[in-house]
């Protein structure tokens, strides 16, 4: 998934020591679907942890980047998704951009 980093809260930590940061990420793309181009555009909750959590702590609002992970629920009651990133990349520009860091 690739989008841009609206909001980032504060870095936190688990009992473990384990850093923790969570954000939101606004995707815009244009799909086909049944042969017809649509738009989408949405808001992902994101959450990464351990290396992952400090690059995103490091990286500015409104950076574009490119993020692989899963999905999960956000808690165990509950049935709103959040995505769990493993690897983000920070891109340059929109297109065809310059990979400037990548962990995971």
């Amino acid at each position: 998934m690739a989008g841009v980093l609206v909001e980032r809260k504060a870095l936190r930590f688990t009992p473990a020591g384990v850093p923790v940061s969570e954000c939101l990420i606004r995707h815009q793309s244009e799909q086909i679907e049944a042969d017809v181009p649509r738009r989408v555009e949405c808001e992902v909750q994101a959450i990464g942890l351990g290396p992952v959590a400090r690059w995103i702590q490091a990286a500015p609002t409104g950076a574009t980047v490119r993020l692989s992970g899963f999905l999960a629920a956000r808690s165990a009651n509950g049935k709103q998704l959040r995505l769990h990133i493993h690897t983000i990349e920070f891109v340059e520009g929109k297109q065809n951009g310059q990979v400037l860091q990548e962990e995971g």
